[in-house]
């Protein structure tokens, strides 16, 4: 089955804005990817300043080949039009990973 990979992230509330549009902003970069099945941002809504970018992949050597390219890259250049990189909004990150034993989904009327 498929795996997940879950972005634990600490940002600070003054930053979070910040984060929500950087991920705006590269909507659908990763939804070509081969082997991507699923992406979520995920918001607190309270008690922590933890965001988690939830993504799930056919295998984990399909997230390796995405970060070693597309993921690397958008890293790397996520400042527009190509000039300094900005700082992060994020003070803490941690890369949780699971593996997807059951599943469930609505029924089909």
């Amino acid at each position: 089955m498929s795996i997940v990979k879950i972005n634990v992230l600490t940002v600070p509330e003054e930053q979070r804005e910040t984060l929500e549009k950087r991920f705006a902003a590269r909507a659908g970069t990763v939804d070509s990817s081969d082997g991507f099945e699923w992406f979520e941002l995920l918001r607190p809504l309270e008690g922590t300043d933890t965001y988690l970018v939830y993504t799930r992949w056919r295998a984990e050597e399909d997230f390796q080949n995405w970060m070693s390219g597309r993921g690397q890259a958008a890293h790397r250049d996520g400042a527009a039009g190509g000039g300094e990189r900005p700082k992060p909004a994020a003070t803490d990150s941690t890369l949780w990973t699971f593996e997807v034993v059951q599943q469930a989904a609505p029924k089909q009327d």
